[in-house]
């Protein structure tokens, strides 16, 4: 292994390690000082959020099958639509945040900088599944 593959492979173990580091410490979000507890408090909004997100997208996917239940079969696809429609926003969220958070690439900042923005945008997704759910 070149001297650079071992040096990002000891960066990217430390950086899966450091949310882990900050669990076993009450840290306080709102105090959070340290780029450890910045990080562990950007992925707990961004879990916050996804936990949110999947309960939108359950209400949103029963929805879509109640409505395909009430088509004809040749214009039933509401469920799919919605499938295939998260599936591509599960991949525009990923590669937004990375762009988003390349500025601080390689750098202790930028997983905070990804769990920041995968929570900002995972909770703009569940608002509208929320609101597909609800008929809006």
């Amino acid at each position: 292994m070149t001297r650079f593959a071992c040096s990002a492979l000891a960066l990217a173990l430390a950086l899966a390690a450091l949310p882990r580091m900050a669990a076993a410490q009450d840290v306080d979000c709102s105090k959070a000082e340290a780029q450890v507890e910045m990080t562990f408090c950007a992925e707990k909004d961004w879990k916050a959020a996804d936990a949110r997100l999947n309960d939108a997208y359950k209400a949103a996917i029963d929805v879509m099958k109640q409505t395909d239940k009430y088509l004809d079969a040749s214009d039933q696809g509401a469920e799919a639509a919605l499938r295939a429609g998260q599936r591509a926003w599960i991949t525009y969220r990923d590669q937004t945040c990375d762009a988003e958070a390349w500025t601080a690439h390689g750098g202790s900042a930028e997983p905070m900088m990804i769990y920041d923005c995968r929570a900002r945008v995972t909770a703009a997704r569940a608002l509208e599944l929320e609101n597909m759910a609800l008929g809006d």
